[in-house]
């Protein structure tokens, strides 16, 4: 079984993927420092150098090498917005859950960090209007959605009790 977490930056997937990893004893891969160690560049660095289109090729590639591993899956927030990477994972049987945090909740955790450009190159209008379109892709894309508007490790709890509902 692979757990894919997805959702807007800032929701948790990083802390609380460790967390869930950590208490059902599976491995544990953050997509986008995977791409960092491949690419041997920064995310900025990618965006800068290489342009967006390309992390997007590169992160769609990854998410898909994860399929057949038992593990917990941090996406990018940009992730499981291509809709043929989410199918590619359902149809290898994992599971993509949305951690459905509110935008202002968000904002607050990414405002100042200069590791997401997007985030850095936007204002906050924009990156409003950014969570908005990818909200409802977000909700077709996942089979799973939690919300998660607390401690990260009660949004574990949260999500490991939706996957045993599921199951």
């Amino acid at each position: 079984m692979t757990l894919y977490l997805c959702g807007f930056m800032g929701c948790g997937k990083t802390t609380v993927g460790k967390i869930i990893s950590k208490k059902l004893g599976l491995a544990y891969f953050d997509s986008d420092e995977e791409i960092v160690a491949k690419e041997k560049m920064t995310i900025p660095e990618i965006f800068d150098k290489m342009g967006e289109p390309y992390f997007r090729k590169s992160e769609a590639e990854t998410i898909k090498s994860f399929v057949n591993h038992k593990a917990v899956v941090s996406c990018g927030g940009g992730a499981m917005l291509n809709s043929e990477t989410a199918k590619s994972v359902t149809e290898n049987g994992g599971i993509i859950i949305f951690i459905d945090v509110p935008f202002d909740v968000c904002y607050e955790r990414i405002k100042d960090d200069s590791n997401r450009p997007i985030a850095v190159n936007s204002t906050r209008e924009q990156l409003l209007e950014r969570y908005n379109t990818r909200y409802p892709i977000y909700l077709e894309n996942s089979a799973i959605r939690v919300e998660c508007d607390c401690s990260p490790m009660e949004a574990s709890e949260k999500i490991i009790s939706a996957i045993k509902i599921r199951r």
